[in-house]
């Protein structure tokens, strides 16, 4: 029978389980509680009565007519009217005065007169004053008994008064009654308070089963933990009601995040605004110290209610260092068909020269062109023999050419093969650091020799080799440089030295750099622009980056 009604109650909402639990509670209190007040309203009313009917008797006892009547031949002719008038007066149920003996001199039945009482006197006799319950002709009743002093403090009568148990119950049914109504009204409150509390939970649990909220709760855990995407819940006072560990991990976040703010998380500002917005983002990129991040945001609501704004995060590191490598294959390909196009170029002058019969011009051209170009071949692969390295010059040497700038390696370069050691990582992020620096800085030079007709010729000095353990790239450009109150902001994703464009080269430069524990400095180059210069521990030893 108790597995039926376990089963029947299984099949109950939380809320409807919540609410039979509530009303099962307060009734039960209610109940202890009326029966609590019954016992002590009960014990009270009988207290008082034992000291009403004590007081009533000492009074009587202590009055003259009494004495003076006992002495009498016929001391009923004098008590009885007095006695029967107090009972009248105070509301006992009796007051019964006799001899020493127990005989009666006064009843409210006049039959009983005369009578033996029935009760103990032993303890009146005695001097003293006492109650008892007792059984008498009226019934079970609450009597006090005292003795009658003369003069001379002899006993000379006895004074019993007592209130019958069934006037006392009364008495206690007329006090217990506004307890019962008040405990009514108080479980009919509770049951209603528990009724709408339950429609309240039902809405917020949709009505679920316990069983049911259970299941769905762990489905919530085992997906919220074991998704790949980084998750968070944003409230609208843009505090985190829920992150999952992905999240943590690509935000590098630890201790107790929920309920903090965003901007106290030591985010970047760029990533908290983005994720802050009130509107969508839809794969918007952006760069913390190590990662860099692809951020969707979008509001939630619950029918007319925000619940805040859900943003989902994606690791886009690995796939933007793939994506700096193919940048850089384009642009060897785009040098290499520069080259071809420009070794076209030559081929035709060349034959044009003989086919004029100017055979010693032709080999003379074509003697000089092959010197140029072989010169730069032999320049950086003899200073560079690590053939990532190598390539990445040759290749942003012939790009600087074809857009009318000059790419110089410097005399103090000298990489070998030996430097990365194999390591790819290590290899993409060293393609990050210096194609970038040198993409800014041709577009610096460019820059200000377009807007300047005297200026510098367009040119970027690139120096890379080892000191003392680690591996110094140093880019230095003809530009027009970089404010000291921008260098901070140069590194933020977003800042560029043009108005049109929003830069990312130099944010990934410096995020290679802190993967790699490496340090970056800025300053003035000799030719009026910037020089960067970047050292990355061989050794890998941990070092501090910073700009």
């Amino acid at each position: 029978m108790a597995m039926t009604n376990g089963g029947r109650l299984g099949r109950w909402s939380l809320a409807g389980q919540l609410m039979l639990l509530q009303v099962t509670i307060v009734g039960l209190l209610v109940a202890a509680g009326v029966v609590l007040s019954y016992l002590d309203v009960a014990d009270r009313t009988e207290e008082s009565s034992r000291d009403e009917v004590v007081s009533i008797a000492l009074t009587i006892a202590d009055s003259p007519i009494v004495v003076d009547a006992v002495g009498t031949e016929d001391p009923s002719a004098r008590l009885q009217p007095f006695a029967e008038r107090v009972r009248h007066d105070t509301g006992v149920d009796f007051v019964t005065i006799m001899n020493p003996d127990g005989r009666r001199f006064t009843h409210p039945n006049p039959d009983r007169i005369g009578e033996q009482f029935l009760g103990h006197t032993e303890q009146a006799l005695a001097g003293r004053t006492f109650t008892e319950t007792y059984t008498g002709t009226l019934g079970p009743s609450v009597r006090a008994v005292v003795p009658v002093f003369d003069a001379d403090r002899d006993i000379v009568a006895l004074v019993s008064v007592g209130i019958t148990v069934r006037a006392i119950a009364g008495q206690v049914r007329a006090r217990v009654l506004p307890l019962v109504v008040v405990a009514a009204v108080v479980l009919v409150l509770a049951i209603s308070g528990a009724y709408l509390v339950s429609r309240r939970v039902a809405r917020q649990t949709h009505r679920l089963r316990p069983a049911e909220l259970s299941r769905r709760i762990e489905y919530h855990e085992a997906i919220l933990h074991t998704v790949r995407e980084g998750l968070l819940l944003i409230d609208q006072d843009g505090r985190v009601s829920l992150i999952n560990d992905a999240a943590r991990e690509l935000l590098d976040l630890a201790g107790d995040v929920e309920g903090r703010r965003l901007d106290e998380l030591g985010l970047p500002r760029a990533v908290v605004a983005s994720m802050s917005l009130a509107g969508a983002t839809v794969d918007e990129i952006q760069l913390t110290e190590r990662r860099v991040l692809v951020v969707n945001s979008s509001p939630v609501r619950s029918g007319d209610r925000s619940l805040g704004t859900v943003v989902t995060l994606r690791d886009h590191t690995d796939l933007q260092a793939l994506t700096g490598e193919l940048n850089s294959v384009r642009g060897f390909a785009e040098s290499l068909r520069s080259q071809a196009h420009e070794a076209a170029n030559r081929l035709h002058t060349v034959v044009s020269l003989v086919e004029l019969g100017r055979t010693a011009e032709a080999v003379e051209f074509a003697t000089a062109e092959l010197a140029l170009a072989q010169q730069l071949t032999d320049r950086v692969v003899g200073a560079v023999s690590e053939p990532v390295l190598a390539a990445l010059l040759l290749g942003k040497a012939a790009e600087a050419n074809e857009r009318g700038a000059e790419l110089v390696i410097s005399p103090e370069t000298e990489i070998d093969d030996a430097v990365l050691g194999g390591d790819q990582a290590t290899a993409r992020d060293v393609v990050t650091i210096l194609g970038n620096l040198i993409d800014n800085g041709l577009d610096a030079a460019l820059e200000r020799a377009g807007g300047e007709s005297a200026g510098p010729a367009p040119k970027v000095y690139v120096t890379a080799r080892t000191e003392a353990g680690e591996l110094v790239l140093r880019v230095a450009d003809t530009g027009g440089g970089i404010a000291p109150d921008a260098v901070l902001d140069a590194f933020s994703r977003g800042w560029s030295t043009k108005d049109e464009t929003r830069g990312l080269g130099l944010a990934l430069v410096r995020q290679a750099v802190r993967r790699n524990h490496g340090t970056i400095e800025v300053g003035d180059a000799p030719a009026g622009g910037a020089v960067f210069t970047v050292r990355l521990p061989n050794d890998r030893v941990v070092m501090e980056a910073h700009t």
